[in-house]
This record gives structure tokens, C-alpha cells and sequence, in this order.
């Protein structure tokens, strides 16, 4: 005669992985849509800027890099006075350290981005021209030509 063995006791069954793929791929997508990027951390300089009445929206911020300039926040005024102030990402930074900043930003773009890449000046209203000559300059020194003038939408009353 045969001999019937007893079932033995086998645990827990093995977790099923086939939907993990699904669900990384879920919460890839979903930390891709609900990312926002950041122009630049801490503002160290006021801006103010101009209104303007006829003003176009970037299309593409990932080619932008942004210039500030402005007097220095109340916290940074001890160190570096009143005077308008140029500030890089998230430090101040002089005329001549424009350019060296946008090759920067230049080397991390792709070949086919490069001809696009745009400088985008966010001056305070009150701030003298020459020290936006000052930054136009030294782009030019470095083939930077696209410049971008931020304002706020108004009309000319707006300004008054």
C-alpha cells in the first residue's frame, strides 16, 4: 500500500513582485509632475522691477539663467552696504564674474540647447544703467546675446 505523507506546514507564501514595476513607475510620474523648479534659493538683493505694459512669458526656464540686481537685503547691508549689488544663483558676485557664470551654466545644457540659452536681467527700478552696462559687457565678452529684461505686467501708469 501506499503511504500518504502529511501535508507540512509551509509558512507564508512568497510575495508576488509583479506589480512593483507598476508602482515605481507611478511614483516616478507622480514626483515628476508635482516638482517645481526653483529660480534660485535665497534672494540676497531687493528687486523691485519696472512694470511694463507689452511683456512676453519664457517658454523655456530650464534655458534661462537669471542675473539680480538690486541694493542688498536688510540682513546683508552691514557686510556690503546700500549700493546695488549683482547676485549670481545665491551669491553676490562682481561685473566680471558674469561671464565666467553663464560658460557655467553654458557646460551643463546639451549641443542642441546651447543656441537657445538666454540671460535674464531681474534689476531693481531704481538701479543705475551702469551696472546693467556693466553686465551686458561682459556677456558680450563671452557670446552671451540673448538678454531678457524682467518686469512685472502693468501699463505705464503702473509706474507712477
Amino acid at each position: 500500500m501506499g503511504k500518504f505523507s502529511k501535508k507540512k506546514e509551509g509558512g507564508t507564501p512568497a510575495i508576488s513582485t509583479a506589480s512593483l514595476p507598476d508602482i515605481v513607475f507611478m511614483l516616478l510620474f507622480f514626483f515628476m509632475v508635482a516638482t517645481v523648479m526653483r529660480e534660485s534659493g535665497e534672494k540676497k538683493v531687493q528687486v523691485n522691477m519696472p512694470s511694463a505694459d507689452q511683456v512676453k512669458k519664457i517658454e523655456k526656464k530650464n534655458l534661462v539663467t537669471y542675473i539680480y540686481v538690486g541694493k542688498p537685503i536688510k540682513k546683508y547691508q552691514a557686510k556690503f552696504g546700500t549700493a546695488p549689488r549683482i547676485q549670481i544663483d545665491d551669491a553676490f558676485a562682481d561685473a566680471k564674474d558674469v561671464g565666467p557664470a553663464f560658460l557655467k551654466f553654458k557646460s551643463t545644457k546639451r549641443e542642441e540647447e546651447k543656441p537657445l540659452l538666454m540671460t535674464s536681467i531681474k534689476a531693481d527700478k531704481d538701479v543705475g544703467m551702469g551696472i546693467i552696462n556693466d553686465i551686458k559687457e561682459e556677456l558680450r565678452k563671452v557670446n552671451a546675446l540673448k538678454i531678457n529684461y524682467s518686469t512685472k505686467k502693468g501699463g505705464v501708469e503702473a509706474n507712477k
